[in-house]
């Protein structure tokens, strides 16, 4: 029997979502539900489907289904992350990021680990070949010793740094965090719906040695191989025999003794959604065979996350892993300046916005 699918969020995101559960026999899609009526109606049109609405708590209390999955604005994490535990799913897919706060990502992790529901959060990109391209010379040995990676993205924090960390951590064989230190600028992105200081810069120690380093936001260095603000992200790792190195919207490259190589690849969710929806029918059919992009490591690179903001609004070192939760974002909120950002970031920040 296919796993029963309840999508929330009819959206550009939830469609992506909708439509590669659609695609695949070992799924059936039972309905769909978003905030707007007739955005819904035309959702469950599209696909064929009877069931639509606009209540997802109620939805999922009489579907019932094997998945539930919401794309939705980043405030409405938990309280959906509870409608699909009280609906009976066996697994929630959500979009990142996993939380707004510590203290957030602490109460939906306690709830899907004491309601034993298994979880995966949206970071697909892992399977665009030109991000596998890096990851199999990395995993080969050919830079030799790893010591750095790195990730930068012209887009605000909340909605690119999830994605940078959790690449950064891939490439470095998800190894753990020890400790990270932050500082951060500007004050127009805390007002967005995915709240962000500007720009932030930190850095990540990991307990392998490898040292990482992030900057996200309109200070961030540019990337003008790509066209696109969303695609303008460098992921990559150096070593002592070279580096390799995946842009989001251009590609991939890699210099080491023996080889000088690149190769195409570009964020294609057409691509990258089948093999991410697949892997959550093969976790469901066997334990053994986690989701690549399963909650528990999506966890630990949020936790990597809050850590930097922590450091930029407090200063100094921040240990990993967190100990207690807290609102990070109230704390840049209150303890950024509110002198506006030097020219060069606020020429990005009003280009973002």
């Amino acid at each position: 029997m296919p796993y029963r699918v309840l999508v929330v969020g009819m959206g550009k995101r939830g469609m992506h979502h909708a439509a590669a559960f659609h695609a695949n026999p070992r799924f059936q899609l039972v309905g769909v539900c978003d905030i707007d009526r007739d955005r819904a109606r035309a959702a469950a049109a599209r696909f064929g489907l009877e069931e639509f609405g606009t209540d997802a708590g109620e939805m999922a209390r009489r579907l019932r289904p094997d998945v539930f999955c919401f794309c939705t604005l980043p405030d409405l994490r938990l309280p959906l992350i509870r409608a699909g535990i009280a609906g009976g799913a066996r697994l929630i897919a959500f979009e990142k990021p996993i939380a707004l706060s510590s203290a957030e990502a602490f109460e939906i992790r306690r709830q899907l680990e004491a309601a034993g529901v298994k979880a995966v959060v949206s970071h697909q990109h892992r399977y665009g070949a030109h991000y596998r391209r890096v990851r199999e010379i990395i995993a080969s040995g050919a830079l030799g010793r790893v010591h750095t990676v790195y990730g930068t993205a012209t887009g605000w924090l909340m909605h690119m740094a999830s994605h940078l960390i959790d690449y950064m951590r891939w490439y470095n064989d998800d190894a753990d965090a020890q400790w990270v230190m932050a500082q951060a600028a500007g004050r127009g992105k805390l007002a967005d719906n995915h709240p962000s200081p500007d720009y932030l810069a930190g850095v990540i120690h990991f307990a392998n040695g490898v040292r990482g380093w992030i900057e996200c936001g309109a200070g961030a260095p540019d990337v003008p191989e790509v066209d696109y603000w969303w695609r303008k992200a460098r992921i990559g790792a150096q070593g002592s025999e070279g580096f390799a190195e995946v842009l989001t919207g251009g590609g991939w490259r890699a210099v080491t003794r023996t080889l000088a190589e690149s190769g195409p690849g570009s964020m294609n969710y057409d691509l990258d959604m089948p093999p991410y929806i697949e892997d959550i029918a093969n976790w469901l059919d066997d334990p053994t065979k986690p989701h690549p992009c399963r909650f528990e490591s999506a966890y630990k690179g949020h936790e990597i996350l809050m850590a930097l903001c922590r450091s930029a609004a407090l200063g100094g070192q921040v240990a990993l892993p967190l100990e207690d939760g807290a609102d990070e974002i109230a704390l840049l909120r209150e303890r950024l300046s509110e002198r506006p950002v030097l020219p060069s970031f606020q020429d990005n920040a009003v280009q973002y916005r």
